[in-house]
């Protein structure tokens, strides 16, 4: 198996664990916010999303699908246009309110374009430098990997808070 055959491997594993914590769950408990400021399903999933989406984009030189797909639009988010949900306080989490069906689509469409990147990959483009603000500097193979890394952690908080309501 090549590098590139393992992040497809990896992060085909992810649309489930999303399907998971949102197929068939309602409004409501997708908005339940543990102790009562806590992150909740809609914010986890949307958040990966987000983080995905704006990190792959960027490697991949090309417009989020937050933007080009309209999806921005479809959430009517009271935030910034370029916000990814980093640094959020207890009030900008409770902002985050999706349905199910909203969540999965924009996932969905991203992982698409995430797939697509990936598969022009090898391991050669892995090495290269995209960000050399940190030290050492970041290879595009250390980006996708924090953004899987990333991605995994949240889902599976959002499948432990779907889990504590008896819905999961």
């Amino acid at each position: 198996m090549d590098s590139r055959d393992l992040l497809l491997e990896a992060y085909g594993r992810l649309p489930d664990r999303v399907h998971a914590v949102t197929d068939g769950i309602d409004d409501a408990t997708l908005a339940h916010r543990p102790g009562g400021d806590g992150n909740s399903v809609a914010w986890l999933v949307w958040h990966l999303t987000r983080v995905q989406d704006d990190h792959v984009s960027e490697v991949a030189g090309h417009e989020q699908a937050w933007t080009a797909g309209g999806w921005a639009d479809r959430f009517g988010l009271d935030l910034p246009a370029g916000d990814t949900g980093y640094g959020h306080t207890p009030e900008q989490v409770g902002k985050v309110r999706a349905s199910a069906e909203l969540l999965a689509g924009y996932y969905d469409a991203v992982h698409a374009q995430t797939l697509d990147h990936l598969r022009t990959l090898d391991d050669a483009a892995l090495d290269r430098v995209v960000d050399d603000s940190w030290d050492p500097p970041v290879t595009l193979g250390a980006r996708l990997v924090s953004v899987l890394d990333d991605d995994l952690e949240h889902a599976g908080q959002a499948a432990y808070v779907l889990g504590t309501l008896g819905d999961g």
